[in-house]
């Protein structure tokens, strides 16, 4: 079955509405308009929670509505209702409408339509039995704790969504998509004497629950928290000062998603209000350095066979070898740029207007080989993951933490430091990179970005960097 038969069934068949009347309505709703939509969701979510043994949590949600939105030059008007029925609808055509009123807008066009498929329709709720679930996290709780006696807690969590979404348009165009999304997670608390630290690892991605319960891959992702865990365990203060920092590949590069790229989302660019604004064309970093969102990786978090616009989503060369080639574009600020729109226009639900946001966004690797980067370093810092941080988007100041970083002494790695952060601005620091591995790495899975008061899965992506001269932050006295 279509993705469109899938959701016709849901919205139409199932809940009642009826096809001609909600194209009429909104045709009503956006007559006068220069853009807008019907966005149609139906979600299934599902969370376990599993500590010291013992199934702590569980949950299960089901939700649907409507957002309406209509689009007059800059100028919006939305409505939404949990509601999926025309009298519903009905209510929000006369709050929306006003937008334009007055206004003689000329309808954009709909966007190409695709073929394509990003990953399976199939339910994962309901594909893997609730007993089997909790098997697992009980299976991940019993052989963590065998696994070292320093072992004083284990929590581990399922999550998972199944989202069915249908856009439809004035101008009788309409597009779906069922997006599943699971994601599995192990937090481990390490102890030795008074002294205790933590570990964690997560991963996942728009998959089904069975690849978690193939015994190789959770026990991995236990192995690898407990190993972050004891790591910590032997952490000393972190220097401070500034120096030469290797970033390790995969997870790291979720510092680029920050400190870069929201700098190239179209609406901070269109508004003059990204660092990066005005730069088309120029050089942005480092030669070598290329920056791509790519929201067409099969199976990945932050991948979306449509965006909540109904565009196809593609992959968008965002710095190329250094210059700024392209930004992130969701349908209206494209318009207002005089762009064409990126498949970057995304919602948290029906419940929130679209956005530019990130899919998942990668620096591409380069010649070098890690441990040539690691040699190239007489004395800095190595850093291979990393928690939470802020930045500033107008500036590009960044601050954030690692959760696991080494000194690097004469070449090589060196004794585990915690504390440490990174400080710096975002186009100066892809303008100090001055090595690029050959081994990029996306991460596993466990992405959520946060702008606008939405959150929305994303992925990130990069090799192993050497960036000379950010300032770290630390905690040695």
């Amino acid at each position: 079955m279509s993705n469109l038969a899938t959701t016709d069934d849901l919205f139409f068949n199932r809940a009642g509405l009826e096809l001609s009347r909600v194209e009429t309505l909104t045709e009503e709703a956006l007559r006068g308009a220069d853009d807008g939509e019907l966005f149609l969701e139906y979600a299934q979510s599902e969370s376990f929670a599993f500590d010291n043994g013992r199934l702590k949590s569980a949950s299960f949600d089901t939700s649907q509505g409507f957002g309406l939105r209509a689009v007059a030059d800059e100028a919006t008007g939305f409505a939404h209702a949990s509601d999926l029925s025309e009298e519903a609808i009905q209510r929000a055509v006369g709050t929306v409408k006003a937008v334009a009123s007055g206004h003689s807008g000329n309808l954009q066009g709909s966007s190409v339509g695709t073929n394509q498929s990003l990953y399976s329709e199939e339910n994962p709720l309901s594909a893997t039995d609730f007993e089997v679930k909790v098997k697992l996290l009980q299976d991940i709780d019993e052989y963590a704790r065998s696994k070292d006696d320093r072992v004083r807690q284990v929590m581990a969590s399922l999550a998972g969504q199944w989202q069915a979404v249908q856009i439809i348009r004035p101008d009788g165009e309409r597009a779906a998509d069922i997006r599943p999304l699971v994601r599995l997670s192990v937090s481990l608390m390490v102890g030795d004497g008074d002294r205790q630290e933590t570990g964690s690892y997560g991963t996942g991605g728009r998959i089904d629950y069975q690849t978690f319960l193939d015994p190789e891959n959770w026990q991995a992702a236990v192995d690898e928290a407990l190993r972050g865990a004891l790591v910590n365990l032997d952490a000393t203060p972190a220097p401070a000062g500034e120096m030469s920092v290797v970033l390790g590949n995969g997870w790291p590069g979720i510092l680029l998603h920050e400190a870069v790229g929201h700098g190239l989302e179209g609406d901070f660019n269109r508004k003059k209000t990204s660092a990066f604004a005005g730069l088309m064309g120029e050089r942005v970093a480092s030669p070598g350095v290329t920056v791509v969102d790519d929201g067409t990786i099969h199976d990945r978090r932050g991948s979306l066979t449509i965006d909540d616009e109904g565009t196809p989503t593609q992959r968008t060369v965002l710095i190329e070898d250094g210059i700024l080639k392209g930004y992130m574009q969701d349908r209206m600020n494209a318009r207002l740029m005089g762009v064409v729109a990126t498949g970057n226009g995304r919602r948290q639900s029906y419940a929130h207007m679209p956005i530019p946001r990130m899919t998942n966004t990668i620096m591409l690797g380069g010649d070098k080989e890690p441990e040539e980067i690691l040699k190239s370093v007489k004395n800095g810092l190595y850093a291979t993951q990393f928690g939470g941080g802020q930045v500033d988007i107008t500036s590009g100041k960044f601050v954030f933490s690692c959760t696991e970083a080494y000194l690097i002494e004469d070449g090589k790695i060196g004794a585990p430091v915690k504390g440490a952060t990174l400080i710096g601005n975002g186009p100066d620091a892809m303008q100090k990179v001055s090595m690029i591995g050959n081994d990029m790495e996306l991460d596993p899975g466990i992405g959520t970005c946060g702008k606008d008061g939405q959150g929305v899965p994303v992925g990130v992506g990069q090799p192993t960097l050497r960036i000379d001269g950010l300032t770290v932050g630390g905690t040695a006295t």
